[in-house]
């Protein structure tokens, strides 16, 4: 049985397999982990589609992977391995030696680490302790006891820089420099990210928001909220979302695309979300925003965040998208210019709230205010457009009533 890469939608031309988890010899197991290609947006994990030993890798780590391309070969007439037993006796147990039965890739990646494998909880057929089962142990016993090989190479980084002195010259008359490959994810945002400053007519208007009114209404409503949810809690990001939506109405522009010499004008509304992660941004799409509720859009987001963080984002919760939110505040940003998202033609950006003096009814009061930042393509959409988009997102904002009365 040929094993191919998934077929990638259009806006992915290749990807990069980074980790095989098995090699020619090993029996795998239906549904079981084999590799992981990343792509420009997400990583995939390729699984075995059938029982039986893998006898040839086409793809080595590092390779570039086209879509629907052959990875590996599995021999499906392969039976699994007899299952051997051991007398190892796990820590400080009194009872009889127990039977272990465990893979020869798990056994092997046991003896490598100095694990004690009667001490893995197996999860395969009849208990058997798979190499997945052995790395999961050792990834969990590198938490409790120790740091991760990208700790451990910051910390050695960080001693190392330590040991300079002002000039950046150390004892030894050398100077510290690391040089490692941009990852997929980071490649493929830095080159879009100058396409377009390049390919588009890009700038920006700036209004402000009293946040106050959405905190009241936070903090009335909250633990009834959460009740009535099944724990969401209610967060800034879903008002900004029915806010964008009711906007997106009345400024359809804002809401198309543009395609060659033609404007697509989308009739839905699916959102963007802009996630921050450790490999980089990623923008998972929250779809049909128009129709769901604000628990619904608390929901999504918070799942998206999770998955995210655990690298499980799949390509579908990226694609498409006909406008972007992107909320630099969580980081403490005052104020910035978001960079589009294209082919979209503007993207809002959310930022810090912070106390200032405001003027209200002649007087100077104390308010939780934010800036608010659209970019915008200035080849579709004329700057008073844009200014009257980002002052209706205001009005909602400033007046929650508005986004369900759709006023």
């Amino acid at each position: 049985m040929e094993i191919r890469a998934p077929k990638f939608p259009e806006s992915i031309s290749e990807g990069e397999l980074t980790k095989w988890y098995h090699d020619v010899g090993d029996f795998v197991e239906r549904d079981e982990l084999l590799a992981d290609v990343e792509t420009e947006k997400t990583t995939i994990e390729i699984v075995a589609q059938a029982n039986g030993v893998i006898s040839n890798l086409h793809k080595q780590e590092g390779d570039l992977v086209e879509s629907e391309e052959v990875l590996c070969e599995i021999d499906e007439s392969a039976t699994a391995p007899q299952s051997t037993s051991t007398t190892e006796t796990p820590i400080n147990s009194t009872d009889e030696p127990a039977e272990i039965t465990a893979s020869p890739a798990a056994r092997k990646l046991a003896t490598e680490h100095d694990l004690n494998i009667a001490l893995v909880n197996g999860t395969g057929r009849s208990g058997m302790v798979t190499k997945d089962d052995v790395s999961k142990a050792l990834d969990a016993m590198r938490q409790v006891s120790k740091p991760t090989v990208d700790e451990a190479s910051e910390n050695l980084a960080s001693e190392r820089m330590a040991e300079l002195d002002a000039s950046g010259v150390d004892g030894t008359n050398t100077r510290v420099e690391r040089r490692l490959p941009m990852t997929r994810l980071r490649a493929t945002i830095a080159r879009r990210l100058v396409e377009v400053q390049q390919t588009s007519a890009m700038l920006t208007t700036f209004n402000e928001a009293n946040m106050d009114p959405i905190m009241r209404m936070r903090r009335q409503y909250q633990e009834e909220f959460v009740k009535r949810h099944n724990g969401t809690r209610l967060g800034f990001m879903s008002f900004f979302v029915r806010a964008a939506v009711e906007a997106l109405k009345r400024f359809p522009a804002v809401n198309a695309s543009i395609d060659g010499e033609d404007v697509v004008y989308h009739g839905y509304y699916d959102i963007g979300v802009a996630v921050s992660t450790e490999r980089g941004l990623v923008v998972p799409v929250v779809r049909d925003a128009d129709a769901l509720g604000l628990h619904q859009i608390e929901d999504q987001i918070v799942e998206f965040g999770q998955k995210a963080r655990d690298n499980k984002l799949a390509i579908d919760d990226m694609t498409g998208g006909t406008f972007t939110i992107s909320n630099g505040g969580v980081f403490g940003s005052l104020l910035s210019t978001p960079i589009l998202n294209p082919p979209q033609t503007a993207i809002l950006g959310m930022h810090a709230i912070q106390d200032r003096p405001v003027v209200e009814d002649g007087e100077i009061v104390v308010r939780p205010m934010m800036y608010l930042a659209l970019s915008y393509d200035h080849r579709l959409i004329d700057g008073q457009e844009a200014v009257r988009f980002l002052v209706t997102i205001k009005g909602m904002i400033e007046d929650p009533a508005r986004i369900l009365l759709e006023l």
